[in-house]
């Protein structure tokens, strides 16, 4: 049987975003989705092809930046020519002409569509011959027309029939399959009325779209070790997920309170028996002692990197306060929290660093998810290259703003040793990895020819404004 196509109404926001999600979910629910090579991802409608309804159905009920899924019956860039397609496809429709209670929306992008132009469009369809009951509250089926316009029309907002050719771009009719259910779950997960967050809590709709990425349902298990204030726990716990998250400081997943602040915000989500549990730790000097262990490992880091790294091994010492447990120095005092002394983490070097640990962690075709901070004008595929490790291979990059997320999947079901850090090698301002990734010589690569990435030193490059590092008086010597 030939894929069927359906017309998908996108939320105008986040447009780079809508392939990569499109096809996330697609590889989550484990059906084939055709793009076509034209997809335009700046318009608001888009056809795909897809095997089965019920597939489309699952991308209105998973996809964040979807408002609506219909049944595609006919498109044209002038009124001729999607009429003579729908009566094309008769074959799509005739079945709900004798009994079907039915309704017409008329909707317009760019433009708006008074009453009397919306009556007169819906008559234009009269040769359809529907015989069913006209139900405005409840119908059976509801039978979607859109107008797309290249901009506003000058003249005002509202349009003639026949006015504004220059302006009119595409005409879509079909019929309605399912509206986009997860859009909702942008005021659900809203930062302003959760009852734990911080200044680097991730904005809802990103923090969906992120979860999605990591293919986050039933029976997985997802490792963020920057948890800060938990944001992407709770979108892929609603997912049903089970998520373990750490960090290096446990005043960010604790909170001021007696019960840790992550807790609290996840109990308001319903997910709190999916939070598996929450430890204070440097991911370089980690308590994992076998790898394989999760199905995803995402991380989100903010404009200006808050990462460091501490420079010496903390004793453990455990306190049960909650389900944190915080590290503690040997001689620190008893009456006052411990914080691990730090040096600074370079981010190159953190994100080869956090592509090697990745490896180690995860099953065999797990995901690697996470914001790279990085001069966007700047940015070549090659950046990605150099964090890249045996083993590990890019699903996708997506750039937004000053960032990019990276989408990295296991390919390997080798057992690699778990990494090592060497602080003597790392992040001395070089932008090597600190990690010794095969067990074999960490020395820095030579810097005749190493690539030097866009987000090396990105925080230095963003308090400068990103502008050209002026050259000194020695280099003008030379």
């Amino acid at each position: 049987m030939p894929p069927r196509q359906y017309l998908v109404v996108f939320a105008q926001t986040h447009e780079d975003f809508r392939v990569p999600e499109l096809r996330s979910v697609a590889e989550l629910y484990g059906f084939p989705l055709t793009i076509p090579h034209d997809f335009d991802k700046s318009r608001p409608f888009g056809v795909l092809a897809l095997d089965q309804e019920e597939h489309a159905r699952f991308l209105a009920r998973r996809c964040i930046l979807i408002k609506a899924v219909y049944e595609f019956y006919a498109s044209g860039r002038s009124y001729e020519e999607l009429h003579e397609q729908n009566r094309s496809s008769r074959n799509l429709w005739e079945k709900y002409i004798p009994e079907t209670s039915f309704k017409f929306v008329v909707n317009g992008y760019n433009h708006s569509i008074s009453k009397a132009r919306q009556r007169e469009v819906i008559e234009d369809f009269s040769y359809m011959g529907f015989m069913g009951k006209i139900d405005l509250v409840s119908p059976e089926i509801t039978m979607g027309y859109f107008e797309e316009y290249r901009d506003r029309d000058i003249h005002g907002t509202t349009s003639q029939k026949h006015e504004g050719a220059a302006v009119f771009r595409e005409a879509f009719f079909g019929r309605l399959l399912e509206q986009g259910s997860a859009r909702s779950l942008i005021k659900m997960f809203d930062v302003k009325k959760r009852q734990y967050f911080g200044n680097t809590s991730m904005e809802a709709e990103i923090s969906l779209l992120m979860a999605n990425q990591t293919l986050a349902s039933p029976g997985k298990l997802i490792y963020d070790p920057f948890i800060g204030t938990g944001s992407l726990a709770y979108t892929t716990a609603h997912f049903g997920a089970f998520v373990f998250g750490s960090d290096i400081d446990g005043r960010q997943m604790r909170g001021k309170e007696t019960k840790p602040g992550i807790l609290r915000a996840a109990t308001q989500y319903g997910v709190r028996e999916r939070i598996l549990d929450l430890c204070t730790f440097d991911i370089t000097r980690n308590p994992w002692r076998c790898g394989g262990l999760f199905d995803c490992d995402h991380h989100r880091s903010s404009v200006v990197p808050p990462i460091r790294l501490p420079h010496r091994n903390p004793a453990r010492k455990r306190h049960h306060t909650g389900i944190c447990d915080q590290l503690r120095h040997p001689f620190a005092r008893e009456d006052q929290p411990y914080l691990p002394p730090t040096k600074p983490y370079e981010l190159s070097a953190l994100a080869a660093d956090l592509v090697v640990l990745a490896r180690y962690l995860l099953n065999p075709g797990g995901r690697l998810v996470f914001f790279l901070p990085t001069v966007i004008d700047e940015y070549k595929e090659l950046d990605l290259d150099s964090m890249l490790c045996d083993g590990m291979e890019v699903v996708r990059e997506l750039a937004a703003g000053f960032r990019c997320l990276i989408t990295i999947r296991k390919s390997t079901s080798v057992a690699y040793p778990p990494p090592t850090f060497d602080p003597q090698v790392a992040h001395g301002g070089s932008g090597s990895s600190g990690i010794d990734h095969d067990g074999e010589d960490a020395s820095p690569a030579s810097p005749v020819h190493a690539h030097v990435p866009a987000h090396r030193d990105f925080r230095e490059k963003y308090f400068q404004g990103f502008k050209p590092k002026k050259p000194s008086s020695e280099e003008f010597d030379t």
